[in-house]
């Protein structure tokens, strides 16, 4: 079993950025599935678990925990909902890769889904036909942050394309497009936070593809924080400095240490006057230069 760990945290450190958040979400959905099982054999309702990882409709929820910002978009419950989403994140993570750095690949992804949370927030506390669930929807998935992923390459590689089963060759951008129509088209359906959510994640990778052409990156802070996060955590403990007593000199080792400093210098200064400074060593030069400046 150590081995079987072993291997995964060797696959999990080599991988790239794509590969370390397909790691993430597998691993945080088989820790919560599980963790649900050994909840129901308690009869224990594992929604309780739920809620404190899930993002809220509710702005005073978010207050008491703000880190479901973050954590809902790495958080799968249904098997298919996770099988959908790695897929879409490995195809559309991999053709973003082939034009950009993992750096900005990691930071659309947690940016997306945070755009992706607050526009489903905005719209559950905004339109009226919400009013009655605002205090009660809750998002998880990492949808968002695909979506984000998927409108950035597709709209910033307008003309590149990919074959679709059944299909042939078809632009990105239009398979982005069809996506898009479908999430409008959701959004008053049962699965209407999701939707939204994907609304949100895609406006802010087509922003981010149109503010990439002008030469600003929508990312950095997202990415400064990481990095602060990341070296927080790698910061080491500085060692204490140790402070080394030495014995006070004597008068006669002192005299003496004197003497054998101004023997070395006579030497120098005569090998100087005999043979010229170009004879000298590098040390007898630096110790030339250290007694002119005394």
């Amino acid at each position: 079993m150590e081995g079987i760990f072993s291997g995964i945290r060797r696959l999990f450190s080599r991988g790239n950025i794509l590969s370390k958040f397909i790691f993430v979400n597998v691993g945080v959905f088989i820790v919560i599935r599980l963790a649900m099982v050994f909840l129901t054999l308690f009869e224990v309702k594992g929604a309780y678990l739920l809620e404190y990882v899930q993002m809220s409709s509710s702005p005073m929820m978010l207050l008491y925990r703000p880190w479901t910002v973050i954590t809902y978009m790495f958080l799968h419950v249904d098997l298919l909902h996770i099988l959908f989403n790695m897929l879409w994140l490995y195809w559309f993570g991999g053709i973003f890769l082939l034009f950009f750095s993992e750096r900005q690949l990691g930071g659309l992804y947690v940016t997306g889904g945070i755009a992706g949370a607050l526009l489903f927030m905005l719209a559950y506390n905004l339109f009226p036909y919400f009013r009655n669930l605002a205090g009660h929807n809750l998002l998880m998935g990492a949808s968002a942050s695909v979506m984000a992923i998927v409108f950035a390459i597709s709209f910033c590689q307008k003309n590149y394309e990919i074959n679709l089963l059944f299909i042939g060759r078809v632009k990105l951008i239009y398979l982005a497009l069809f996506t898009l129509l479908i999430d409008l088209l959701s959004i008053t359906s049962s699965n209407a936070g999701g939707h939204i959510a994907h609304l949100g994640g895609a406006a802010f990778g087509i922003l981010y593809a149109g503010q990439l052409e002008h030469g600003k990156d929508l990312t950095v802070f997202v990415n400064r924080w990481i990095d602060r996060l990341v070296n927080l955590k790698k910061r080491k403990r500085r060692p204490r400095m140790k402070v080394a007593y030495k014995r006070p000199e004597s008068d006669m080792d002192y005299n003496a240490r004197k003497r054998e400093e101004m023997d070395a210098l006579d030497a120098i200064l005569e090998k100087l006057k005999r043979s010229g400074y170009a004879s000298l060593s590098a040390g007898e030069k630096k110790k030339l230069f250290d007694a002119s400046r005394k």
